[in-house]
């Protein structure tokens, strides 16, 4: 039996206590979770390599959410990653502008400890099945068949 491979979470906010609680939370469901408090921070965590979903804040000086996802979007180590915006905003607008970025699922502040957990399982399901995925598609590009021969 193969142990669960640990899920790695960044959790980007410039609000140094909302981050350290939710990443507090993802500890407690077993999952390893750092913090970033800047949009610069958060890309430069990413591009180290070894995350597997991120959290991300819309409002922060320097660099907003939606340029973050912006520039994830347009690096090769952030095309698939999924995003999940944090955002206090409940408008519609800040929601499309955000799937228009490739916000993957949005969770309003104050976040509900219940809804977070079952939104980054969502989430890791999502990442769990494309791995899976990638994995056959590799399988079946490296299999060749036995040439046919002819009766």
């Amino acid at each position: 039996m193969t142990a669960t491979p640990t899920v790695r979470i960044l959790v980007c906010d410039d609000e140094p206590v909302i981050a350290g609680m939710v990443a507090s939370i993802l500890r407690h469901e077993g999952h390893e979770a750092t913090e970033v408090h800047s949009g610069p921070d958060c890309l430069a965590a990413i591009e180290r390599g070894g995350i597997d979903l991120v959290l991300l804040d819309v409002t922060m000086p320097e660099m907003d959410g939606f340029g973050v996802c912006q520039a994830l979007r347009s690096r090769e180590s952030g095309r698939q990653l999924p995003i999940i915006l944090l955002t206090g905003r409940t408008d519609l607008d800040t929601r499309v502008e955000g799937m228009h970025h490739g916000v993957n699922e949005f969770l309003t502040k104050p976040v509900n400890r219940h809804e977070l957990v079952a939104r980054v399982r969502a989430q890791l399901r999502i990442v769990t099945l494309t791995r899976e995925l990638e994995r056959v598609e590799r399988n079946l590009k490296s299999w060749r068949p036995a040439t046919a021969r002819p009766e």
